[in-house]
């Protein structure tokens, strides 16, 4: 989120500037930095069976379908998964992750800041959610709505950014009378998340740059009365 660039999740080359400081974010003089060094993350299927709750739905459960980015799982998608895993007596969760290439598509800027596969084991650590679509489609369609036998769609008050052929996402499940907008009741967003980041990042810079002066300038007085002969140094007679 501090790169601020797209090219982070995408094949696209990237220039030798943004190269270089990728190359020397989070690491130290030495190094990789162990500890707060770039994450280097591999997904295996072992990790996924890890996450997942490896049940299907069963008779009597309601199956309900939500989609989303769900980027830095915070708070928020989590009050909203539980507003949603109220409607029903015996919710069933499916929850669809969009790949990161759509997500930067309606969400722009360097969104995502977290990488397909990252997402996917944090929405299915969420005790709300039984299985997860892992690259769901962005128009939530008949094909997906049968497959998955959907009783109802949810989606949060956010904006619903039209498909890339101006249609809405949602017209299927809207047309069908399955269609829910939840409000989590939190106004904490991806983005939301990301200013505040940035915005302590830049007022620590700004409080490190003002002892690192006061310090140069100590350091240079220091410097300064040492090089005068003693008879003139303060505080000789």
């Amino acid at each position: 989120m501090l790169l601020v660039t797209k090219a982070h999740h995408s094949g696209q080359e990237m220039s030798s500037e943004y190269r270089e400081y990728a190359d020397s974010f989070g690491k130290c003089p030495g190094g990789r930095n162990p500890w707060t060094g770039v994450s280097q993350f591999l997904q295996t299927s072992q990790k996924i069976i890890q996450f997942a709750s490896g049940k299907e739905p069963q008779p009597g459960e309601t199956v309900i379908y939500v989609a989303g980015a769900f980027d830095l799982f915070h708070i928020g998608h989590v009050d909203f998964l539980e507003k949603v895993h109220r409607l029903a007596d015996r919710p069933y969760i499916i929850a669809g992750l969009h790949f990161d290439q759509e997500v930067n598509r309606y969400k722009g800027k360097n969104y995502p800041i977290m990488n397909l596969h990252e997402r996917t084991l944090s929405v299915l650590a969420c005790r709300y959610v039984s299985e997860v679509v892992i690259g769901a489609p962005y128009a939530v369609t008949a094909e997906l709505l049968s497959h998955f036998k959907v009783d109802l769609v949810c989606h949060g008050k956010t904006e619903i950014i039209p498909d890339r052929d101006g249609s809405d996402p949602y017209q299927e499940p809207k047309r069908r009378g399955i269609f829910r907008q939840i409000d989590s009741g939190s106004n904490l967003t991806t983005d939301l998340i990301v200013q505040r980041i940035i915005t302590n990042r830049l007022e620590y810079e700004a409080r490190n740059q003002k002892k690192e002066a006061k310090e140069l300038a100590f350091l240079e007085a220091a410097r300064r009365q040492a090089a005068q002969p003693l008879g003139e140094r303060d505080g000789d007679f």
